[in-house]
This record gives structure tokens, C-alpha cells and sequence, in this order.
């Protein structure tokens, strides 16, 4: 499940929507709009295996690194918001529901940092096209 979180921008929402990309909006479908970030992630807790991207890099940090989600801090421009969430998704490291479960990123132009629960270490990886 790909939840947006409500910061997400509306015209990027459709962007995915339109590329076939089943996504839930924080506000909209998910939970109350204007939800506290310390609620949010309990909420998540009741859901499966949801991914939560985010414009929020308050989310990006190892502590808060789960089996049952993964975290995503989208650290790009807002128009290049479903760009690089779909690029992403396509990564052979979080290509799939059980490979991002436990991760918490950040995904930049040059690629994605990220924390693996049970791992002491901040990870890297460049897109697959550089």
C-alpha cells in the first residue's frame, strides 16, 4: 500500500494516478486531514505494509525505522515529486512491499540514502541509470 502523505502536491497525486499508480492520500482516504506526524506513525502500525512517502524530512531518521512500513522522505523538488517516486518504486533495492519494509529513505536526484532496521549504518545507492 503507497500512502501519500498530505504534503504530497495535488498535481504530482495525478501524475502517478495517471502513470497507474494505486496510491492512498493522508486527508483524503487515510485518517484526518492535518494529522500530527506522532499520530500518523501508529496509524500506519494498523495498516499493511504500507510505504508513506513524504516532502517531510522529519521522518528520516533511523529511530524510526519498522518491520511492518517503510518511511520516505522525497528530498527532490515538488514538480519532480512522481518523477522520482516512480523511479523509486523501479529501484531493484525497493522495487517491492518486502524490500522496503524496515527501510526508512530519503530520495534525492543522485539517488536514495537509507536506514535497514537491525543495521548500525546509513546506506547508499545511485540510480541505476548513472
Amino acid at each position: 500500500m503507497l500512502i501519500l502523505d498530505e504534503n504530497y502536491p495535488e498535481s504530482q497525486v495525478l501524475r502517478l494516478r495517471d502513470w497507474g499508480i494505486h496510491v492512498r492520500v493522508i486527508g483524503v482516504e487515510l485518517a484526518q486531514s492535518g494529522i500530527k506526524d506522532d499520530n500518523l506513525l501508529p496509524h500506519l502500525h494498523r495498516l499493511s505494509r504500507p510505504t508513506l512517502l513524504t516532502r517531510d524530512q522529519d521522518f528520516f531518521r533511523a529511530g524510526l525505522s519498522h518491520a511492518k512500513y517503510c518511511l520516505v522522505w522525497l528530498n527532490v523538488a515538488e514538480i519532480r515529486a512522481a518523477f522520482f517516486t516512480r523511479r523509486f518504486l523501479s529501484h531493484p533495492l525497493f522495487d517491492t512491499q518486502a524490500k522496503r519494509m524496515g527501510k526508512v529513505a530519503r530520495v534525492h536526484p543522485r539517488g536514495v540514502h537509507f536506514w535497514q532496521l537491525g543495521e548500525r549504518t546509513l546506506q547508499a545507492t545511485r540510480w541505476r541509470d548513472e
